[in-house]
């Protein structure tokens, strides 16, 4: 997904809009989720990226969007960019430390 979202709407409140947003990339987290994954892979994993522009977009966590898209109400922009692309990765195993023990 890379989408430019508009915070401003002639019928709708900020506030339903921004729900809204909200409601649409969480339904693509969970949609992208459900996929099948390939052999090897243990999760999806995803590459993300906000910002008030395009070009202006950094790369964030994925828990961190809902705090962005906060952000940018807060701020009183009338759109910001997200981008988020699904890849497939594998969990690294844990390494015991002399320290740990069981």
């Amino acid at each position: 997904m890379k989408k430019t979202f508009a915070l401003t709407h002639p019928k709708k409140a900020v506030p339903r809009v921004v729900e809204a947003v909200k409601h649409e990339v969480k339904k693509y987290l969970k949609r992208e989720r459900n996929k099948a994954l390939p052999k090897g892979a243990d999760y999806w994993d995803f590459d993300c990226k906000f910002g008030h522009t395009e070009q202006e977009a950094k790369v964030i966590h994925v828990k961190e969007i809902n705090k962005c898209i906060d952000e940018a109400e807060t701020l009183a922009l009338e759109s910001f960019y997200l981008e988020i692309l699904a890849k497939p990765a594998t969990r690294a195993k844990r390494q015991l430390l002399e320290d740990d023990e069981f």
